[in-house]
């Protein structure tokens, strides 16, 4: 599924978006989804990343949360270089 995800009021276009659920299959427990990151947009990407926490808005699916990072990979290292483009992977745990 392709959606926005808005990470601290920045928005970022996602793709393999999924929601695991409680056991009550109505409350958010986590996402996860994958992003592509270009070469221009590394800095503000991995700064944005570093505070960890974030207000997560998803209005698509009307969800809204505190959400922290409890899984994140790269398929791509050398993004400080012109021209590249990662893929970004991102698991966001809902804060209580």
């Amino acid at each position: 599924m392709n959606t926005e995800v808005w990470l601290n009021k920045v928005p970022i276009k996602v793709f393999n978006y999924k929601e695991i659920l409680d056991v009550d299959a109505k409350t958010l427990k986590s996402v996860t989804f994958d992003f592509e990151v270009r070469s221009e947009e590394y800095h503000t990407i991995t700064t944005l990343l570093y505070d960890r926490t974030f207000d997560v808005n998803i209005p698509s699916r009307q969800r809204s949360f505190q959400g922290e990072i409890y899984n994140y990979s790269t398929s791509i290292t050398n993004l400080y270089e012109k021209n590249q483009v990662g893929i970004f992977h991102l698991e966001l745990r809902e804060i209580k």
